[in-house]
């Protein structure tokens, strides 16, 4: 299906530009280390910390509690989960898990991310679509060197994806008609609730996500306006 009104590109983050897992694997280990929890596997530590990510934003999402930055629900999460992996949060200074905290604003990008967007770049507008705060895009740009045109986060709608106002506020800080804004990800339930909101839609496969046992969101599901194994190859469907 042609694209070819679309004027921007908006990106799900978390997954489908950064390899979020192994970015807070790296910098767990050495917490894990540190805190007696040396025989756990940092991997296993990043994925309990993000099963704890849409459960915290769904009470968001449905009004049981009112809207807060994703850094402060990763921080509440962060806390829960300790004594999972045998750490005492009352034993652990409250500086060293901000620092912790900050493992998500320092995120590496897949290797086709950064040459990708630069192509969609020329020709879009890009900009992330993510449940992420607005200080976590910006770090996480400046660090790796993400080419966004704007940077936008959750506070925009002050609610979190897939509540449609996260996506229709986002086409509408643009200045674009939803039908105007291609969401790009790697997960088929983000899609699926851009497509109710009107926008339109590209799969990016990342089979690696959440590690070499990943089930879910290993292929497109449903019959998405482009699929791509990368972002060049986005780029390349798109006339980039």
């Amino acid at each position: 299906m042609s694209l070819q009104d679309v004027k921007a590109f908006v990106f799900d983050v978390f997954g489908t530009v950064v390899d979020w897992r192994a970015g807070v694997a790296r910098e767990a280990a050495p917490f894990l280390q540190r805190y007696g929890a040396a025989g756990a596997q940092p991997e296993a530590f990043a994925d309990a910390w993000r099963s704890r990510y849409v459960p915290a934003m769904r009470k968001i999402i449905s009004g049981e509690r009112s809207f807060v930055r994703l850094d402060v629900l990763h921080r509440e999460n962060l806390v829960d989960l300790l004594p999972e992996f045998g750490i005492d949060p009352k034993a652990v200074p409250s500086d060293v898990l901000d620092e912790l905290n900050l493992a998500w604003h320092r995120l590496d990008p897949w290797p086709d991310s950064i040459p990708g967007l630069q192509r969609l770049k020329a020709c879009h507008v890009i900009a992330p679509l993510s449940n992420g705060n607005i200080r976590l895009m910006v770090d996480m740009a400046k660090r790796a060197g993400l080419p966004w045109d704007a940077i936008l986060g959750a506070e925009i709608a002050q609610i979190y994806k897939p509540d449609p106002q996260a996506y229709l506020r986002t086409a509408d800080v643009l200045m674009l008609k939803p039908e105007e804004v291609c969401l790009v990800a790697a997960h088929n339930d983000d899609l699926a609730a851009a497509r109710k909101c009107g926008l339109r839609t590209a799969f990016i496969a990342r089979p690696y996500e959440r590690g070499p046992r990943q089930t879910v969101d290993l292929k497109a599901e449903s019959d998405w306006d482009v699929v791509a194994n990368d972002m060049n190859e986005l780029a390349d469907a798109v006339g980039a």
